[in-house]
C-alpha cells in the first residue's frame, strides 16, 4: 500500500458522467471507503446526482455539468474559479478520477490540481508531471480492453483499496411498491398476472433500437402470457406512448410516470428487464434483476456486471459513429465481423432462456469483446 494513501480520510471522486457510469464506479469507490475507512465525496454531473441517494459509498456529492461531457446544461466557464474554491474549502486529503478509456482525464486532473488536492489519482495516457501525484498510464484500448467495474477497481488498486464486495449495489425502498402499484393499476396493469419491463430510452442516437422491432418484440412476449410496462423519462414520454400505441392491449406507457426511486423499486420487482443499453441496464444489475441488453457496437466495456444477462450485439450504421479517435480505433480492430440485429424470435426466446435458467448467464464480468471472442472461439 502507498504510504501516503491509508491517512487519506476526506477524499473527493470524480466521475462527471451519467447514471450508469457513476453505479459501474460503485465497487472502486466502495474499496476507498472501506480501504481507508474515509468519507467519500462525489463530484458528478446533474445526470448521476438522482442515483448517488441510493449507494451508500458516497457520503455526499457536489454537482456540476462539465463542458467535455456531453449534456443538455452546461455549467458557463465563468462558474470554474467558483467549483474550484468549493472543492479547495473541503480540504481534499486526495482525489479520484474515474474515466472511460475515450475520455481525457486532464480537465478533471487539472481541476483537482488548482483545488490543491495533494494526492491525486487517475489514467493518463500522456506524463502528466507534476498535475498527477500517482499516474497510472493508460494502456485501454490500445493493449487490451476490461470492463469498466475492472477498470475502476483496477484504478485504486495501485494506492491499496481493494473491496471483497464487488457487485454493483443500490438501496432499494421496498415500500415504494405499492406506491408504484397504484399508479399502475389505473393502466390496467394486473400485479397478480406476470408482467416484464422493456425500455427502449437512450441518450444517444446511435444507440436506438427500432421501433418497429420493439413493437414485434413486444407482442410475442404478450402472445407468451406477459404484460409490457414501457419505461421511460419525462423527455421519453412521447416514445413510450408512441409504443403503447402501436403494442396494443396488455402494455403501458410509464414514460415520466415514476420518480428515480420508483423506477429502481419497480425494476427489482421485475422478472426481468429487456433494456438497451443505459443506466436502466445497470440499475438492473445492481439490484439483481436479470436483463437482456439490445447492445448497439458503441463501448464495448459497459456490459451489465455480475447479473443473469444475455447480451444481443449489433452494429451500427456507419453515419452515426463516433468521432473520438479512440472509439474509431475499437471499431476497425475489434468489430470487424458483420453482427446483424437480434431478431424479435430471438429476443422473446433469450428472455425465456434467461428465466428458466439464469445461472447459466452470470458471465458479466467480461467486456463485450471478450464475450463475442469467447463465443466464436477465439479465447
Amino acid at each position: 500500500m502507498n504510504p501516503t494513501w491509508p491517512a487519506c480520510k476526506n477524499i473527493l471522486v470524480i466521475r462527471a458522467d451519467n447514471m450508469g457510469d457513476v453505479i459501474m464506479s460503485g465497487p472502486a469507490i466502495r474499496a476507498l471507503k472501506e480501504t481507508f475507512g474515509a468519507k467519500i465525496t462525489l463530484l458528478t454531473s446533474s445526470m448521476a446526482t438522482g442515483i448517488t441517494s441510493m449507494m451508500d459509498e458516497i457520503d455526499e456529492v457536489i454537482t456540476f455539468d462539465f463542458p467535455w461531457i456531453k449534456s443538455e446544461i452546461v455549467d458557463n466557464a465563468t462558474s470554474f474559479p467558483e467549483l474550484t474554491k468549493q472543492i479547495r474549502a473541503h480540504n481534499f486529503d486526495a482525489a479520484v478520477i474515474f474515466t472511460v478509456y475515450s475520455q481525457n482525464p486532464m480537465p478533471a486532473i487539472m481541476l483537482a490540481y488548482l483545488a490543491g488536492i495533494p494526492n491525486r489519482l487517475a489514467y493518463c495516457r500522456e506524463n502528466p508531471y507534476q498535475l498527477l501525484t500517482h499516474w497510472v498510464p493508460d494502456e485501454e484500448p490500445y493493449t487490451f480492453i476490461r470492463h469498466q467495474v475492472k477498470r475502476d477497481l483496477d484504478l485504486v488498486a495501485q494506492i491499496g483499496a481493494y473491496t471483497v464486495k464487488e457487485k454493483l449495489t443500490l438501496k432499494v425502498n421496498y415500500c415504494l411498491w405499492e406506491q408504484v402499484n397504484n399508479k399502475l393499476q389505473p393502466l390496467g396493469f394486473d400485479p397478480v398476472n406476470k408482467w416484464l419491463i422493456l425500455h427502449a430510452g437512450v441518450s444517444e442516437p446511435k444507440r436506438q433500437f427500432p421501433v418497429e422491432r420493439w413493437v414485434e418484440t413486444a407482442k410475442k412476449l404478450i402472445n407468451a402470457g406477459y404484460q409490457i410496462i414501457l419505461t421511460g423519462s419525462k423527455s421519453e414520454k412521447d416514445l413510450t406512448h408512441q409504443l403503447q400505441q402501436k403494442i396494443g392491449d396488455r402494455s403501458f406507457s410509464t414514460g415520466g410516470l415514476f420518480t428515480l426511486n420508483e423506477l429502481v423499486a419497480l425494476i427489482d420487482k421485475a422478472s426481468i428487464l429487456v433494456s438497451v443499453n443505459t443506466g436502466t441496464a445497470h440499475i438492473a444489475a445492481a439490484v439483481g434483476t436479470p436483463l437482456i441488453v439490445l447492445y448497439a457496437l458503441t463501448n464495448p466495456q459497459h456490459t451489465p456486471w455480475k447479473v443473469p444477462c444475455k447480451i444481443l450485439p449489433y452494429q451500427i450504421t456507419g453515419s452515426i459513429h463516433s468521432k473520438n479517435e479512440v472509439i474509431k480505433y475499437v471499431n476497425q480492430f475489434f468489430y470487424l465481423e458483420d453482427v446483424s440485429m437480434p431478431s424479435a424470435d430471438e429476443i422473446a426466446k433469450s428472455v425465456e432462456e434467461i428465466l428458466t435458467a439464469p445461472d447459466n448467464f452470470l458471465n458479466n464480468e467480461l467486456c463485450l469483446i471478450e464475450l463475442m471472442q469467447e463465443r466464436i472461439g477465439f479465447l
